[in-house]
């Protein structure tokens, strides 16, 4: 099992990244509405928050397996997430 350390920087890495790609769109795309994109930055900012929280939680008694649905909600939503940037435009 990975390490508490290393899931929490692969939430960060994930969605941070997400954020950039966000930021790109909108810089490639400055005559368009950016209500969309600011959504979904909005989105993963919550994402990261929730994640986090969960991680950081100590009342969990099979750590194991809590930490391995939060690294499969982290691809979930993350895919939601980049599928949500490859319909902006």
């Amino acid at each position: 099992m990975a390490s508490v350390r290393d899931l929490k920087k692969d939430i960060n890495y994930v969605l941070g990244d997400i954020i950039e790609a966000v930021y790109v769109w909108e810089y490639q795309n400055t005559d368009k509405d950016t209500k969309k994109s600011e959504a979904i930055i909005d989105e993963a900012i919550e994402t990261f928050d929730e994640l986090i929280a969960k991680v950081n939680d100590r009342s969990i008694e099979d750590k194991k397996a809590h930490f391995k649905a939060i690294n499969e909600e982290l691809e979930n939503r993350g895919r939601t997430l980049i599928e949500k940037i490859n319909k902006l435009g």
